[in-house]
Order: C-alpha cells, then structure tokens, then sequence
C-alpha cells in the first residue's frame, strides 16, 4: 500500500468517450456536468471547478450553449448549488458545490481562521463568502485559498499559500506537502468516485438521474 500512495494519481479516460453515448443535446451535457462533478454528488467533497468551454467539442456541440440553454434546470432537480464564478466569453468557470458541506466547512474554526485573514468579510457566512470568492476571481486575480473550497488538506492549502513551511512531497491533483499519506488517500477518493460515475455514465440511459444520486 505504501508504495502504491507515492505514486501520483493517475488520468481517467476523456469525458468525449462517454459523450458518444447521449445523442440528445442535454443528455450530453447533463454526462458532462455529473462525471465534472463526481466527487460533489458522492458526498466527497464540497465543491468543484467545472470549465465549460465556448466552442464546439468533437461531438459537435457547444458546451457554454447548451449550459446557457439547460445547465440551470438539470442542477435544479438535484442536491446542487452552482456559481458562475467568471465568464471569459471563450469559456465559462463554475463552482458546483453542495450546500451542506460548504456550510460544515465553513463552520469549522481553523477554515474560517484562514479565510478571515484572506481578508473574506464573514467566513461562516456561505453566501458572503462566495460573493467574496467570486469578487477575487473577477478582478483579475486567482485566489489560491480556493483549495479550501475544493475539500483539499488544509496543510496543502497553507503550504502552498507560504502561510507554513513544510517540504513539497508529490504532485497529486493539487501540490501535497509534508507526509502525503493522507492527502493521497483523499485524492484516491476523489479519483474512485470519477471511476464510479463514468461507469455508471457507460450504462446508464438517463444521465441527469446521475447528478441526483444521494449521497
């Protein structure tokens, strides 16, 4: 087990091979929303970066379009919340997030501590601290206490910050530091929940009852 936690997270299959399944337009994107957000649907972690690009993929389909057509009903039928964090017009940055868990993360003591000297005006608050998180992204620059909201080890997020000094360990889907073994163990979560859901994603006739599935 030791030697398999030092070995950096492997790639998934491209979503463009689940794609092929889903003729119909929000099938498509209703696919592509549920395997982005994975981790989120499964209770794993409390939100995701989700980036819908402004052209057309090899399916043929416009993403950005079919988000701007359908991407607010297919999330209103399921437990998840959506921001639209930045529109670059050539793409879209979403945050997709679960209510309760951002809420439990941030009513916890050390995460509002951090955020509180980021400068965030009321970490406890989920919808001010959005509003702040959204702001950060918009004037230009790129927050990287974002790793807070994406469920990363607090000592990763901090080390890579420069707020603690601890040694740089591996390369996993973010930057670990100090001992990897936990860190490694959450982002294998993270990846089996991927693995789970393209599976289901490969059999499955409806993929919009994929982004309900109940924790």
């Amino acid at each position: 087990m030791g030697s398999q936690l030092s070995r950096t997270v492997p790639p998934l299959s491209p979503w463009n091979a689940i794609a092929a399944r889903f003729p119909d337009e929000r099938d498509c994107l209703a696919s592509y929303l549920a395997l982005e957000s994975a981790e989120v649907v499964a209770g794993v972690k409390p939100g995701n970066l989700v980036n819908v690009v402004n052209r057309k993929r090899p399916c043929g389909r416009n993403p950005y379009a079919l988000w701007r057509r359908d991407g607010g009903t297919l999330l209103a039928a399921s437990e998840l919340a959506v921001l639209e964090l930045l529109d670059r017009r050539s793409s879209l940055l979403l945050y997709i997030f679960r209510e309760d868990l951002l809420q439990e993360l941030l009513d916890r003591k050390p995460v509002a501590a951090i955020l509180e000297r980021c400068g965030y005006r009321e970490p406890a608050n989920l919808q001010a601290t959005l509003a702040d998180l959204q702001l950060r992204l918009r004037s230009g620059s790129f927050p990287h206490e974002i790793g807070i909201f994406l469920g990363y080890p607090l000592k990763d997020v901090l080390a890579f910050m420069g707020q603690i000094t601890l040694p740089f360990a591996c390369q996993g889907p973010w930057k670990i530091y100090g001992n990897p073994r936990q860190s490694l163990e959450l982002a294998e979560r993270f990846r089996e929940c991927r693995c789970r859901m393209a599976f289901r994603l490969a059999g499955c006739d409806d993929p919009a009852l994929c982004l309900q599935e109940a924790a």
